[in-house]
């Protein structure tokens, strides 16, 4: 048996492929932008067209089903089927969105430029996961870190951008973002004719697909560990990037504007874990990180929630770095698992880990209306207990 992935023998004379690599990450930038933007203007949707909860929940709905519950399907498709230039198309999608939330004059428009955003999200993230492999000359944790990070400073921009700009400036300011999209397909083209380049390149050498043969029971279990394990890392991010102003306002009576600060600097230790957490898995192996991150985070949220104001910052930017980390090595081992399956897997993890923190943070906000926000601060400081079941996974390395 052995752990050859199921592309290594077509990544391994290749060098890393830094522009490719860089070109996903800025799209991938994009892409959250402006996927993050549409709940950030939800208060003003619900002002302009005197919207009640539910018609906001269900535009988060006609945008979570096609951005999170497609990802695994089209993932599945481009497994079988690679289409080099879908990620044009994809950004095209999110660019037919935004330009009808710009423009809509009526709810159920504003629901189909929701779904549009989703879709373009849906197949952007599966394909680009795959290129990102492909461009890594092997270096498969870097390569989804440098990926994701992008991701991570889209998410945290989208929001600032749409307070700074499209809440003053009315909801017309959003088709100004689809140029952003446009800039998006144009860089997309080129990477679709390096992808498909590529391709033509490596059809001569041999395939390895389906050469790291486990037994199945074994890797539904490994499977199973590792969306455990998204699910917990996704949760606590989701308490600490939804409520984490919240529990500085009323814990210490910070303003907003330091608060956010505050949230800021906390967002940027989870950029810099990703990309940590890639470069030194590829040297140690994904699962030593997988053991680290989210069992080793432990200490520091179980003190969290009984800091100071001086330790409070520092213990999140800890928590940052080493939660951060595990989520390039987690996407690196299922994908290893289920060798040809690089689409789907991408599709699966990003997509699941969307909606699982979507939907923590609905549970989470329900907890603090209960019983307060640091409540579910102590609550929440138990979930790295889940990376226990991190001895449930294989180690790749020693599979021989």
């Amino acid at each position: 048996m052995t752990d050859t992935p199921a592309d290594q023998v077509s990544t391994q004379a290749e060098k890393t492929a830094f522009a490719v690599l860089l070109a996903v990450s800025f799209c991938h930038m994009l892409n959250d932008i402006m996927q993050s933007m549409l709940s950030a203007i939800y208060p003003m949707l619900k002002s302009n067209y005197g919207l009640d909860f539910w018609q906001i929940g269900l535009l988060t709905m006609a945008f979570q089903v096609t951005a999170s519950l497609l990802q695994p399907a089209i993932g599945l498709v481009t497994d079988k089927r690679p289409m080099p230039y879908s990620l044009s198309v994809g950004m095209g999608s999110t660019f037919v969105g935004l330009l009808l939330l710009a423009t809509a004059s009526h709810y159920v428009v504003l629901v189909i430029g929701a779904m549009f955003v989703g879709l373009g999200s849906a197949i952007f993230h599966p394909e680009s996961s795959r290129v990102a492999r492909l461009a890594s000359g092997g270096r498969y944790g870097f390569a989804q870190a440098v990926f994701q990070v992008g991701g991570n400073v889209g998410s945290a921009v989208g929001p600032l951008l749409a307070a700074f700009i499209v809440m003053p400036k009315g909801q017309g300011s959003v088709g100004w973002f689809s140029f952003a999209a446009l800039l998006g397909m144009l860089v997309l083209w080129r990477v679709g004719t390096w992808y498909s380049r590529y391709r033509i390149r490596t059809a001569s050498r041999p395939s390895v697909a389906g050469s790291l043969t486990l037994p199945r029971g074994r890797i539904a279990v490994a499977l199973a560990v590792l969306i455990t394990l998204v699910i917990a890392k996704n949760v606590y991010m989701a308490g600490i990037s939804s409520y984490y102003t919240f529990f500085l306002i009323e814990k210490f009576g910070l303003s907003v504007q330091q608060s956010q600060i505050l949230l800021f600097i906390f967002l940027g230790s989870v950029a810099a874990g990703t990309v940590l957490g890639g470069l030194i898995g590829d040297r140690i192996g994904s699962k030593t990180v997988i053991w680290f991150s989210i069992l080793g985070v432990l200490p520091f949220t179980l003190a969290l929630p009984y800091a100071d104001l001086f330790w409070t910052p520092v213990l999140t930017i800890a928590i940052g770095l080493i939660l951060a980390s595990a989520f390039p090595q987690i996407v690196v081992l299922a994908q290893e698992l289920l060798p040809g399956r690089v689409g789907m897997v991408a599709g699966m993890f990003f997509g699941f880990a969307f909606g699982a923190g979507g939907l923590g943070a609905a549970a989470l906000g329900i907890l603090a209306d209960r019983h307060g926000i640091e409540f579910v601060y102590n609550i929440c400081s138990f979930l790295p207990l889940l990376g226990l079941l991190t001895v449930f996974l294989p180690d790749l390395k020693k599979t021989g």
